[in-house]
């Protein structure tokens, strides 16, 4: 094998190397076919939101339907306040709840919405009125283990 074959092989190898660099940086960096040109903002506050991100995907029904907007803290109720850009072709009741959920048991975390049943929608700038926080895992794995230490020995 010449040289310049050799060297058109590993220019080849590179290439395809740096397109999936690109490839992964596209699918870590979240980004989604959801458009938020004409969305409206929902906001809701939460005790604990773990490891939610701006950017992440707000889902209903395993859709992503919007996207985390900003994350804030409350200094009045000492809550975090996340607003959430929804895509204006996905209406929601007013009674909706939203959860901080995770992907699979390390994934990434979502906030994911639950329409309840009330005849009016969500307006722009609405805040949810029920929320779910994040479940912190060792916050869980703490509590068993002091649970299992404090129950009677047989």
């Amino acid at each position: 094998m010449s040289r310049t074959s050799l060297d058109l092989w590993v220019g080849i190898f590179v290439l395809i190397g740096i397109g999936a660099l690109f490839f992964l940086a596209l699918r870590v960096g979240n980004v989604s076919s959801v458009d938020l040109s004409n969305a409206y903002v929902v906001r809701g506050q939460f005790d604990n939101i773990g490891g939610l991100k701006v950017r992440a995907p707000v889902k209903s029904a395993g859709v992503v339907v919007g996207r985390v907007d900003s994350i804030d803290f409350d200094t009045q109720s000492y809550r975090a306040e996340v607003r959430m850009r929804v895509a204006s072709d996905y209406e929601f009741p007013r009674d909706t709840i939203a959860s901080i959920l995770t992907s699979g048991l390390l994934g990434e975390q979502y906030i994911g919405l639950d329409p309840g049943g009330d005849i009016e929608m969500l307006a722009d700038g609405e805040k949810l009125q029920i929320t779910q926080s994040a479940i912190v895992l060792e916050k869980l794995i703490g509590q068993f283990l002091f649970d299992r230490a404090q129950s009677p020995q047989e």
